[in-house]
């Protein structure tokens, strides 16, 4: 069966120079984006129930840009006015000038790593050691972040701000597609409870990342193609090679 619709369970690309859209042109194929996953904030009731204050803390370690959002969002509910003393951690420059949509960047003082490892990050924060480090987090993680500080002696407290839910499709959105792209377990977790009736016949089925790749054979659903790999480093470099095969 030839792949004419696919759909990519991630959000619309920003940019129109996307490799995506260059895909759909070259071999006429329509590629959809609807993200199977969505990740929201906890109530301030359910915050409070932690009992943990933020105010505790003299720096906020930030792993990512929805926890950044998720933070500053939460405090607002909680009406928590954050010094202007507070330091920031971040795992990259790109989710350190995250911040300014919150604070200003000069102000404050503002801690990046080289490589989006939280390894890297850690001489930074060990020459501040005497900081009270805040971590927020998702309903989902592991415990990399609390061993590292753990084991560098560092005062840390891990506070879950947000969680991963599925985005329900409503019943009027059409789920035609010959192939699925999936970048994580959770998103896989979605369309089973989205579609509990969920029969794969000819549709294929692509997967980013050896968790998510598990997270299909785990479901009982057969899986076609599999990124990433040594010819094919990025999901969409893997879905060019997987249409021009199938629809010779």
């Amino acid at each position: 069966m030839k792949i004419k619709k696919v759909l990519v369970s991630q959000p619309k690309p920003a940019s129109e120079k996307s490799p995506y859209y260059d895909i759909a042109e070259k071999y006429g194929v329509k590629i959809d984006f609807r993200p199977f996953i969505k990740v929201e904030s906890l109530s301030a009731k359910e915050f409070r129930q932690q009992k943990i204050s933020i105010l505790d803390h003299t720096a906020v370690i930030f792993t990512s840009r929805h926890a950044i959002d998720h933070f500053f969002n939460l405090c607002t509910e909680l009406r928590v006015t954050i010094p202007e003393t507070m330091k920031y951690f971040c795992v990259t420059e790109a989710v350190a000038l995250y911040i300014q949509k919150y604070v200003q960047y000069r102000k404050r003082k503002i801690f990046f790593g080289a490589t989006g490892k939280i390894e890297d990050l850690i001489p930074s924060i060990v020459k501040h050691k005497t900081e009270k480090y805040f971590v927020p987090m998702s309903d989902v993680h592991n415990d990399d972040v609390k061993n590292l500080l753990d084991k560098n002696g560092i005062q840390h407290t891990e506070a879950v701000m947000y969680r991963t839910v599925s985005n329900d499709f409503t019943p009027d959105e059409d789920f035609d597609y010959d192939m699925l792209v999936f970048f994580s377990p959770a998103g896989v977790t979605s369309l089973k409870k989205n579609f509990p009736d969920f029969n794969q016949k000819e549709i294929k089925i692509g997967t980013f990342g050896s968790t998510t790749a598990q997270a299909v054979r785990d479901a009982g659903l057969r899986l076609d193609l599999e990124a990433p790999t040594v010819q094919a480093p990025s999901m969409t470099a893997a879905l060019d090679m997987f249409i021009k095969e199938n629809n010779k």
